[in-house]
């Protein structure tokens, strides 16, 4: 049974939070669950993994929750966060602008690895 969950954040823009509500609360929950969880961001979810973009972006309009606190709560449960280099270059994102969620950076190629890996199961959004 494969122990790993990759989710990566492609296709959900951060310009329609409602987007991103549920693949970060599926993160928080498989990683309580104890399996291996990592977000990779790129695409228009890229710069959630700047500084101050995910604290600015409340889920649900007048609810409080930021995406940055549900980003947050997976980490806590001990989801990794990775961003794609070279979408934070097309971004003009530096990785000192980083969150402190953000455990590094991460190529298409291992991308690829993950989504072939047997022991991982990937979702996109």
């Amino acid at each position: 049974m494969p122990r790993r969950l990759t989710i990566i954040l492609i296709n959900s823009d951060p310009r329609n939070p409602a987007e991103l509500g549920a693949p970060l609360y599926q993160a928080a929950v498989a990683a309580a669950m104890d399996y291996e969880v990592e977000v990779i961001c790129t695409g228009a979810a890229g710069p959630l993994m700047c500084r101050g973009r995910a604290a600015a972006i409340e889920i649900k309009p007048g609810s409080g929750r930021t995406v940055y606190d549900f980003i947050r709560e997976a980490h806590g449960h001990g989801a990794r966060f990775l961003a794609c280099a070279t979408n934070l270059d097309l971004h003009a994102i530096a990785a000192d602008d980083l969150i402190p969620e953000c455990a590094g950076l991460v190529g298409s190629a291992y991308m690829v690895e993950r989504a072939m890996d047997d022991d991982t199961r990937v979702l996109t959004y």
